[in-house]
């Protein structure tokens, strides 16, 4: 795989015939993961409740001047001003970031997770606007600025800051801004989210319940030493808001938990408060990470599988869990609700389970014409009937595959309309220890339908308690299932395979 380079920028004086010199170091990345995540469990607005407050806030700030007294002395080692002089030097193009590529760890992934020779890859060549940055893209007041502010903070905060956390904050805060699913990932998050591909689902540690007397959702738990806990939020906090969604008396149970939930590494912002205080907006990984299991029970010849979202491993387990039943089944329910999507190729490895050469999801990156994932391989369930459950929580990669299944009439889609994610996450290592997820690409469905803010309409929508979804869901799957079901067992090469049965379901 050819290597991504980093390039590190020195800005010269204004001149309309002068670009940025680009000193361009070796760094090899490494792209492990296109993940095509965070439905609602990735929703993270920077978006904060408004603040009530029942004094003068004004009272309590004093003034700190920036001018050239309030910086400290040049010869302060410490001293970020040296940075801002930096700022001023003049330096000749280089020309050699012309040619540089930026590799897309998705391309990768679908080169190698797919197996296919005819995904071509995408266009990622950086272009020659981008590439040679005119001096007047990015102001040198505006970089003097923000030294500026890390060094007042550094000077003038209430209580000591480390200077990689100052700029470790202010990258993630760089990436948020971009979109909601965009974040730098610090060592725990990074690992968390690699641990996600093997089967990792995490939340931020608290619980909480509605309390009508109080008018609010309060914490009742939070769990020892868990993002929620070494953030200081306590037992008895109301919790406001999660992500973009204000917590009212019309959310239920299972509404917050989904919220406070998703793919481990993740992170959303929640704003609380304590009793009769200021409400304050807290930014928490969901690196309380357990793993999730693919559950497969048999009911009356159907097949239930619940899927909980999408890892490398899914469509093995879902074979194993089937061969595992060992009795004849008469079709499948795929159950999704509050799937928050995962590998985009895993949904389109489980779609070619139930279809054979058929276009699942058109990708769209910035740069290149659309690309079609397809079904590879055999679609070893293709002769049962099958019905998809989804609720609004069912995003992303979960989307991909009801929007497929429905395309082709291969499935029901039974439910509610679901979440509306269409885009895709790369996941790009700066270090053994750190990482970029960066939204590189858009999807639609195969038929070219958007499904970003839109969702996957169901084909029999269901109301009501959630708790009947599945029954009802079975009900109607009933009226399609095989008079004839059909066994599935492990041929002697380990590989999956079937065998009609002669039992009448």
């Amino acid at each position: 795989m050819r290597p991504i380079y980093f390039m590190r920028s020195c800005l010269s004086k204004p001149s309309e015939s002068k670009t940025i010199k680009s000193i361009i170091r070796p760094v090899l990345f490494k792209p492990v993961l296109a993940l095509s995540i965070l439905g609602v469990g990735g929703l993270s607005t920077a978006q904060a409740a408004n603040q009530d407050s029942d004094y003068d806030s004004a009272a309590s700030m004093s003034l700190i001047s920036l001018n050239d007294e309030a910086v400290a002395a040049e010869d302060d080692s410490d001293n970020l001003s040296e940075v801002a002089n930096m700022l001023e030097v003049a330096d000749d193009t280089d020309d050699a970031i012309d040619s540089v590529r930026d590799e897309s760890a998705l391309d990768d992934e679908l080169n190698n997770e797919l197996d296919t020779d005819d995904v071509e890859a995408f266009d990622t060549e950086i272009p020659v606007e981008s590439a040679q940055v005119p001096l007047n893209a990015i102001s040198p007041e505006t970089l003097k600025t923000f030294v500026a502010v890390v060094d007042l903070v550094r000077r003038e905060y209430v209580d000591a800051v480390n200077d990689e956390v100052l700029f470790n904050n202010a990258m993630s805060g760089m990436l948020t801004k971009l979109d909601s699913h965009a974040e730098f990932l610090d060592a725990e998050a990074y690992e968390n989210l690699r641990a996600f591909t093997e089967g990792d689902v995490g939340d931020v540690g608290i619980k909480a319940t509605y309390q009508p007397n109080d008018g609010y959702w309060v914490i009742t738990e939070v769990i020892d030493d868990s993002p929620a806990d070494q953030k200081g939020i306590e037992v008895g906090d109301y919790l406001h808001r999660v992500g973009g969604f204000r917590l009212d008396d019309n959310r239920q149970a299972n509404d917050v938990e989904q919220l406070l939930s998703g793919i481990a590494g993740t992170q959303v912002d929640v704003v609380t408060s304590k009793a009769g205080r200021r409400k304050h907006t807290t930014t928490l990984q969901r690196n309380n990470s357990h793993p999730q299991k693919i559950e497969i029970q048999l009911v009356d010849g159907i097949a239930v599988v619940k899927l909980p979202a999408f890892q490398n491993d899914s469509r093995e387990k879902v074979l194993d869990g089937l061969i595992g039943l060992d009795a004849p089944i008469s079709g499948v329910l795929l159950d999704m609700r509050d799937n928050p999507g995962g590998l985009l190729t895993s949904a389109v490895s489980i779609a070619s389970l139930f279809m054979s050469d058929t276009d699942v999801v058109q990708v769209k990156a910035r740069q290149s014409d659309p690309r079609i994932l397809s079904t590879t391989g055999e679609a070893i369930l293709k002769p049962l009937p099958v019905a998809v459950l989804q609720n609004r929580y069912s995003a992303s990669a979960a989307e991909v595959l009801a929007s497929s299944l429905q395309a082709e009439n291969r499935a029901t889609i039974i439910g509610e309309v679901s979440y509306g994610k269409g885009s895709v996450q790369s996941v790009i290592p700066l270090n053994d220890e750190q990482a970029v997820k960066l939204t590189v690409a858009n999807y639609m469905t195969a038929l070219g339908k958007e499904i970003d803010e839109i969702g996957v309409e169901p084909d029999v929508t269901l109301t009501g308690s959630e708790n009947t979804w599945r029954q009802q869901a079975l009900d109607l799957l009933s009226e399609q299932a095989l008079g004839t079901g059909v066994r599935f067992v492990r041929n002697p090469s380990g590989s999956a395979g079937t065998r009609q049965s002669d039992a009448d379901n």
